[in-house]
């Protein structure tokens, strides 16, 4: 990135600490920063007649590009962004991102590689829900949690686990069960060991 936008992105961007569980965007909100996560995870879901479906994590160094999208077109957010641990972000103005946008069409590429990679996300998601089993869906996401947090044993309630996956709490709980049997996890509790 150029030393010009740095500059600017140091003096316009605002730092902000967020506590976990904390909704930084919600469905049908207009978009007046574009999130930067410099530390923590932020999970980002679509909701639909009650139930969650998780689209994508926003890593450390990674930004939102349904948010990026919605603030270019000045149209409301179709995504909901809850931190799922202490987060630190970055918050890059409005006004100064479409500045930006023209000025430095380096900044342009950062957000198509992050499309490309969110639109990886949302093919292996969809690929997930129509084609795989439900218990080879929630192993893949106890490792995916695993790794993302860096935690094992990691705690999460079934019905936080069946938001995510876009199911039920019981169809949680009895492939929990199946995957207990088959001693690939081990629950103690709200604890769950990824073995």
């Amino acid at each position: 990135m150029q030393a010009a936008l740095l500059q600017e992105i140091e003096a316009y961007g605002i730092e902000k600490k967020v506590d976990r569980q904390t909704e930084i965007l919600r469905e049908g909100q207009y978009v007046k920063y574009i999130p930067l996560v410099i530390e923590g995870l932020v999970k980002v879901f679509t909701r639909h007649e009650e139930k969650e479906l998780l689209l994508y994590y926003i890593r450390p160094q990674e930004s939102c590009i349904m948010s990026f999208a919605a603030l270019l077109k000045d149209e409301p957010s179709r995504i909901f962004a809850i931190c799922e641990e202490p987060t630190t972000l970055l918050l890059l103005p409005q006004v100064q991102v479409i500045s930006w946008s023209k000025r430095f069409p380096e900044l342009n590429f950062l957000f198509f590689e992050q499309y490309s990679m969110r639109y990886g996300d949302l093919l292996h998601t969809i690929n997930q829900v129509i084609f795989d089993k439900m218990d080879k869906r929630l192993y893949d996401y106890l490792k995916e949690k695993v790794s993302l947090t860096q935690k094992n044993p990691i705690k999460m309630a079934h019905k936080d686990i069946a938001n995510d996956l876009g199911t039920a709490r019981e169809v949680v709980s009895r492939v929990m069960k199946k995957l207990e049997n088959e001693g690939k996890v081990r629950q103690r509790g709200s604890e769950i060991e990824v073995l």
